[in-house]
């Protein structure tokens, strides 16, 4: 059984329900942020699961110099308080930088390690001394057992608020797969898991100056990995994914997210009554 982890009324882990972590790759525009997280607010609400905010402030690992990040760490995070503020909701976001941590950890609930820079030893040391939940996301290249040692460099720290994410794993070029065996696997170290199902089906670098994706595979990875056992669902969401200014390909549709939710829900109740 994995340990619990509370944020506010949010339990996370052991048998409780999955948990939402949703939102759009990227902050595009204060409005379109706000309307989001609204809707998300809105849709969760009406199926009674918990939900987390999530959106960056800042992608500092696009494909291009070109590529659109987002506002920044300054302007971000104001939009982000006021999501929380606004809507009382909690958040997730990740950083890049050590200076990014302290302001960071001022605004957000839960402090994201992106997978590429999951083996960093003194980042997830200095993100996990803010005393915030910390997700590591598992980097492409990790083996499942891998980020075992991840994990333990953040809880040398004393803090044990620490989820892991599974966003697939390179396979051959501009590939990602999902093993399956890897949720059970992490699970049993202790920590809740994270499934990521839209950066699972992400093609990285398959845009040639940015990454591509198969999001019709999305419902079929989360019922998948609702079936194998999760505590938490990671979903990067758009109200018109061809048209966001990241991540497109792999993000889903927000009005596809209800049907899909409401699937997940009666395979996660069936998983955790056994």
């Amino acid at each position: 059984m994995t340990r619990v982890i509370t944020l506010n009324n949010i339990k996370i882990g052991g048998n409780n329900p999955f948990v939402l972590i949703a939102g759009p790759c990227v902050i595009e525009s204060e409005a379109t942020t706000l309307e989001a997280a609204e809707r998300l607010k809105r849709i969760t609400s009406d199926l009674g699961i918990p939900f987390i905010f999530k959106s960056s402030y800042d992608k500092a690992n696009r494909s291009s110099v070109k590529s659109y990040r987002g506002p920044g760490l300054k302007e971000g995070l104001r939009i982000l308080a006021r999501v929380k503020k606004e809507l009382e909701l909690p958040l997730l976001s990740d950083i890049h930088r050590f200076e990014e941590i302290g302001p960071a950890a001022a605004v957000l609930d839960v402090i994201q390690v992106p997978a590429f820079l999951s083996r960093q030893t003194d980042l997830l040391v200095e993100v996990a001394k803010t005393n915030r939940v910390v997700n590591i996301k598992k980097g492409q290249f990790l083996a499942p057992w891998d980020i075992k040692n991840a994990a333990e460099k953040a809880s040398s720290t004393g803090n044990n608020n620490i989820l892991i994410t599974e966003r697939g794993v390179c396979f051959g070029y501009n590939n990602l797969v999902v093993d399956m065996r890897s949720l059970p696997i992490i699970r049993s170290m202790g920590y809740p898991i994270v499934f990521d199902a839209t950066h699972s089906v992400q093609l990285p670098g398959a845009g040639g100056n940015a990454s591509s994706g198969d999001r019709q595979y999305v419902p079929h990875l989360t019922r998948a990995a609702a079936a194998v056992g999760i505590d938490a669902l990671f979903m990067e969401v758009h109200a018109c994914p061809d048209k966001a200014l990241c991540d497109g390909p792999n993000m889903l549709s927000i009005e596809e997210l209800p049907a899909l939710m409401k699937q997940a829900q009666e395979i996660d109740g069936i998983v955790k009554r056994q």
